[in-house]
């Protein structure tokens, strides 16, 4: 599998999840960052995505709890970047085309799944919309001024915006959620990037010489003009219908009936 752990970094990620699964319910943990994005390399390290189920009591509750939680750790050489978020505010940011909430459920490199996510991908899919161009954008505009930064030599950091604004314009052409951006740069038409991805696979700090960067400066622009072009032909309607947000909020409440538990 593209963007496989190895297995050192697989033993690292269990003895981490092991950790923070006996402190909360994952519904899912995913590997983001560069091994789900298509360019890992071997100083890369493991960015761990999760989404976890609060027990229903907790919410209910006077007193505020910390639902988020975060863990950035070098383990036996290997750096963890660990999150999680809880799964309302995750859902409610799904309705408005969150494009980091969709990646966990659908696109990214699941490590541990729980048996509920089955039934809520389908849901997560009927809620689709436009709205992930606007998450996309500006989410790729970001990364952009973080490149401008590296003075336009970074190969991790362009990569990082060619791949926001393809995954975008494939959901918003298809429907369908890829991380990889390996997967995405042929037929969107970035062939010429493939050897950014394996110059960057050689080394997190890899740098452009000055002739790719000046080709690449003007490549970026075309691709959020690639973006916005999916906008307009978009297989996704412009918001989530009612019937979609209703199942979705059905499939919650019922998810948190069955969890109304005492919180000690």
């Amino acid at each position: 599998m593209k963007g496989a752990m190895t297995e050192h970094e697989r033993k690292v990620a269990d003895g981490v999840l092991d950790e923070e699964s006996a402190k909360r319910e994952h519904l899912v943990v995913s590997l983001s960052g560069a091994h789900a994005y298509g360019f890992p390399s071997p100083d890369s390290d493991l960015d761990l995505k999760s989404i976890h189920i609060a027990p229903t009591a907790l919410l209910l509750g006077l007193q505020p709890r910390q639902l988020n939680a975060e863990r950035l750790q070098v383990v036996d050489g290997v750096e963890v970047d660990y999150s999680s978020n809880e799964l309302q505010p995750v859902l409610q940011g799904l309705l408005q085309g969150n494009g980091n909430y969709l990646e966990r459920l659908l696109g990214a490199i699941p490590v541990r799944v729980s048996p509920e996510l089955e039934a809520l991908q389908p849901l997560v899919r009927g809620v689709l919309s436009r709205r992930v161009h606007r998450h996309y954008r500006g989410f790729a505009h970001g990364q952009l001024r973080e490149w401008e930064k590296s003075g336009f030599r970074s190969a991790k950091k362009l990569l990082y915006v060619l791949r926001t604004t393809l995954t975008g314009t494939h959901a918003l052409r298809t429907g369908e959620v890829e991380t990889d951006v390996t997967e995405l740069l042929d037929s969107h038409g970035f062939a010429e990037a493939h050897e950014l991805v394996e110059q960057k696979r050689r080394g997190e700090k890899s740098e452009l010489p000055e002739s790719l960067s000046a080709k690449w400066r003007a490549e970026v622009a075309r691709s959020f003009e690639v973006l916005d072009a999916a906008l307009e032909a978009s297989v996704l309607p412009e918001e989530p219908s009612q019937a979609a947000v209703d199942a979705l909020e059905a499939w919650m409440l019922d998810l948190r009936r069955r969890r109304f538990v005492a919180v000690s």
